[in-house]
């Protein structure tokens, strides 16, 4: 209801020039017909291949007017009719001279009526001069209620195409598919949703994750984001039990969307630790404990050589994401991308850091930011204060029980029994050794048995182990500093 009194609204203030940008053309026609109810005008549409018609009559008129362009401009102005034109991607034609100028004319009022034009397409840009007349309106993305309309007519088709077999339904999955489908133009919502119940007559807990690769497809039409197909869940990581206890407790606030009073949903993390302890793979894991899609944004994509050209593609990437939620965003060593510097990038880095450090503050969207990075003195002091991220978790070296439990994931991965190991001893073996160097020394020790010809023992294990080097001892300073810096200053993440 509202948009119809807007839309009359700009009508009824004689607006020369409005400017839709939506890819539902379909939508857009159907909203000014229903316009009409409340401001009469003449109305009337064209294409580059059907010309000019009217279609505020019962039924639509053949074409009146040729399609060329020049010859619908004079149409207008020469009108004696009061009209609102719907002019479908019309916009390239306005770049050449004539067109503009025949196109000034009718919008400042020279021996015409007070139309009102409306340029529609996916995006409409205009010459300059035209510009500053236009008024750009976008179209209100559909409701729950207005998507769960849309869900249900669905599920009717589909008892209509197979001869009246009805869809099972599970009430709080249709929820939360309709919750999924929000932020998306009720075209596109309509096409998941119809694939969702043509694909099996079902609408339940199975969608979801079909639901979350289609709209993140629809979206991304950038290519800034990539979506992670393969999530952890907390069990699959060992330790880390302070960051899992704190995501348990936010769960059901950030995935239910509706926040107790006083209580504002969690925002991010950010995750500081030592290289190979496992950033990456808690980063999958929250957006497992959370239940929900995960999206990381590649900052290498978004960096290009025009002026402006890089803010506009974090922008975009950041509006994708928002659209997604609710979901986990992922950047991955965040420091390369956004540290602080000089300004031998033309300050190119400084406004990226600047535009998402807005909108971290000021986003309302359900999309929870997993920074990791392991430089923390790269970082700029802007972006580690408090209120950026609800929490900055440092990933240490792993201790003897952890270590033990790595071992235990690693070995049971690979099809062999933990029992059969002494976990004990491999994990004192393999002090000061971090995640990933663990995993190097059980497949380096099934190398060493494949070559060999016998079966993986433990002493294989802790030769591997005695012939590594970890990265605490060959960048002991590094690493010593780094845990130094972060002990009064993170969270332990265990």
């Amino acid at each position: 209801m509202g948009e119809m009194q807007d839309l009359a609204a700009l009508i009824r203030a004689g607006t020369p020039l409005i400017v839709v940008e939506t890819a539902d053309e379909a939508q857009a026609v159907d909203m000014f017909r229903q316009t009409l109810t409340r401001v009469w005008r003449a109305m009337y549409r064209w294409t580059i291949t059907e010309g000019l018609r009217r279609i505020d009559l019962d039924g639509e008129d053949p074409a009146e007017v040729a399609a060329d362009v020049g010859t619908t401009l004079r149409t207008i102005r020469a009108a004696t009719q009061r009209g609102v034109y719907l002019l479908l991607d019309f916009h390239p034609y306005l770049e050449y001279g004539g067109s503009q100028r025949q196109m000034r004319d009718i919008l400042q009022r020279r021996d015409c009526l007070p139309h009102t034009l409306v340029l529609v397409g996916h995006r409409v840009e205009l010459p300059r001069e035209l510009e500053s007349k236009a008024i750009r309106y976008r179209p209100r993305l559909p409701d729950a209620a207005a998507l769960r309309r849309m869900v249900n007519e669905q599920a009717q088709a589909f008892a209509a195409e197979h001869g009246g077999r009805r869809v099972e339904q599970d009430p709080e999955a249709v929820e939360r598919i309709v919750r999924n489908l929000q932020g998306l133009s009720l075209g596109d919502a309509r096409r998941i949703a119809r694939q969702l119940v043509f694909d099996d007559g079902a609408l339940d807990e199975r969608d979801l994750p079909q639901l979350a690769k289609l709209k993140f497809e629809l979206l991304n039409r950038s290519g800034h984001l990539h979506y992670e197909y393969d999530t952890a869940q907390f069990a699959d990581v060992a330790g880390a039990r302070r960051l899992k206890r704190w995501i348990e407790q936010r769960r059901r606030v950030f995935t239910e969307g509706d926040p107790p009073p006083g209580l504002d949903p969690p925002k991010g993390m950010l995750l500081l630790g030592v290289q190979g302890c496992g950033k990456s793979l808690l980063a999958k894991a929250v957006a497992g404990g959370f239940g929900v899609p995960l999206v990381r944004l590649d900052f290498g994509t978004l960096y290009a050589k025009y002026h402006g050209e890089s803010e506009s593609n974090l922008r975009e990437a950041l509006s994708s994401a928002e659209q997604l939620a609710p979901c986990v965003l992922w950047i991955d060593e965040i420091e390369k991308a956004i540290a602080s510097g000089g300004e031998g990038d033309g300050g190119v880095s400084r406004r990226v850091l600047g535009y998402l450090l807005t909108w971290m503050a000021e986003r309302r969207s359900a999309v929870f930011i997993v920074a990791t990075a392991n430089q923390v003195h790269e970082l700029p002091a802007e972006l580690l204060r408090k209120g950026r991220f609800d929490e900055i978790f440092f990933v240490d070296l792993p201790t003897a029980d952890v270590r033990a439990e790595v071992f235990s994931l690693h070995l049971a991965r690979r099809g062999f029994a933990a029992g059969d190991f002494d976990l004990q001893a491999l994990a004192a073996a393999a002090d000061g050794f971090s995640g990933a160097e663990i995993e190097q020394a059980v497949v380096s020790a099934l190398y060493a048995a494949h070559a060999a010809g016998q079966d993986l023992d433990g002493q294989l294990v802790l030769e591997e182990i005695q012939a590594t080097r970890p990265l605490s001892v060959v960048m002991r300073e590094q690493v010593a500093a780094l845990r130094e810096w972060a002990l009064e200053r993170t969270v332990p993440a265990d």
